[in-house]
C-alpha cells in the first residue's frame, strides 16, 4: 500500500472516531430523508441551530436562510426557498415536509 493510502484510511477512521465520540455518526436527525423528524420549523422565525436540524440543512444554508430572510423579509410560501442559495428543487423537496412560513416551531427527533 502507499504512504497516501494509509494516510486516507487512518484520516478517516480517526474523523469516524471523532464523530462517533461526538455522537453526530449515528444521529437521526442527519438522516437525508428526515425519516426521524416530526414537526415543522418556521423560516421566519427559526434560529440557525433550528434550519441546520433540516435534513441536508448545513451552516451555510442556515445563514443563507437567515440572510435572505433579513435582506428581503419574511418568506410567504415555501417555494421561495429556492431564492437562497444553496437550495434547489432536490433540497426544497427533501425539506418541504418539515417548513412552514407561519406558526411555531415544532420540529423534533421521533
Amino acid at each position: 500500500m502507499s504512504i497516501f493510502v494509509i494516510r486516507s484510511v487512518r484520516a478517516f477512521a480517526l474523523t469516524s472516531l471523532l464523530l462517533l465520540g461526538l455522537g453526530l455518526a449515528a444521529s437521526p436527525v442527519l438522516a437525508a430523508d428526515g425519516g426521524d423528524l416530526s414537526g415543522v420549523v418556521n423560516v421566519n422565525t427559526a434560529t440557525a441551530e433550528q434550519l441546520m436540524l433540516l435534513p441536508g440543512i448545513g451552516e451555510a444554508k442556515a445563514r443563507a436562510i437567515l440572510g435572505r430572510r433579513k435582506e428581503e423579509g419574511a418568506f410567504k410560501a415555501v417555494d421561495q426557498l429556492l431564492e437562497v442559495k444553496g437550495i434547489g428543487a432536490a433540497a426544497l423537496d427533501r425539506i418541504r415536509p418539515f417548513v412552514a412560513t407561519q406558526g411555531k416551531t415544532s420540529l423534533s427527533r421521533k
